[in-house]
């Protein structure tokens, strides 16, 4: 962990965030500035800055079920939904995280 990290703060509890998703690798909250009327990220545990720094593939495992479960428990697999994960400076925090937002229609690409 980071000690000046919010995202660490958050998957520690320091920081008070409701979990819609969490297990022993990930947990995912509401974003606190959202974009799409679904807005969620998912964050490892541990501090890894970015998604080319993950070591262990079982990570990607946990990622993408937490993704999966947002996307059925918030019914976007018929609304749209996208997912994305920025790397190489381009992330507002260095602490790996994944956006899942909805809905997305095909003629909406915001």
């Amino acid at each position: 962990m980071m000690k000046d990290c919010i995202f660490c703060k958050i998957a520690l509890g320091e920081i008070h965030t409701e979990f819609l998703y969490e297990d022993e690798y990930v947990v995912a909250f509401n974003d606190i500035h959202p974009v799409k009327p679904v807005h969620v990220l998912v964050i490892p545990k541990n501090h890894i800055a970015e998604f080319i720094a993950v070591e262990d593939t079982t990570l990607y495992q946990h990622l993408f079920t937490a993704v999966k479960k947002i996307i059925g428990e918030k019914e976007l697999q018929t609304k749209g939904y996208r997912i994305i994960v920025n790397g190489g400076g381009a992330q507002d925090v260095d602490h790996l995280h994944v956006h899942v937002m909805g809905p997305v229609s095909p003629s909406n690409h915001e």
